[in-house]
């Protein structure tokens, strides 16, 4: 579980998820996401975020993330596969899970849903072709 690759993999990722959320949730989405958050979610946000519990959170979500990639894998490490791993988890997030909270949450309407899975998507295509290219440049070639 810890190898070379996926200690490397886990702080890449883990960095992206810090840097990657900040630039996509709260740089790029929040304006859009705004206009389509439930009247009941209003003030839901924090203003400012509790930095220590995100910044773990997002090196757990990279050790995770990496770990599974690294399992299952197979050994046809490559950015394309990691791209096709890091997409269908963002389908599994954002559109399978938004979807479930969409139903049962008062949070973003339909649209917002939409939006916000659109992103889900891009920041973990980006997480799978950087962890797909880690792997692919740090695990040793069968012969």
């Amino acid at each position: 579980m810890f190898s070379k690759s996926n200690l490397i993999s886990t702080v890449v990722t883990g960095i992206w998820g810090f840097l990657g959320g900040w630039l996509l949730w709260g740089t790029l989405a929040d304006p859009i996401l705004e206009e389509h958050t439930a009247t009941a979610a209003k003030g839901l946000m924090k203003e400012m975020p509790d930095m220590f519990h995100l910044a773990i959170g997002c090196l757990l979500t990279g050790l995770f993330f990496s770990t599974i990639y690294g399992k299952y894998g197979r050994g046809g490490w490559s950015a394309g596969n990691g791209l096709t791993y890091g997409v269908l988890v963002g389908l599994l997030l954002g559109l399978g899970e938004g979807m479930v909270n969409m139903s049962v949450m008062n949070m973003l309407d339909f649209t917002g849903m939409l939006i916000n899975a659109v992103v889900y998507v891009v920041f973990y295509a980006v997480m799978g072709l950087l962890a797909g290219l880690i792997y692919q440049k740090t695990m040793p070639t069968e012969a």
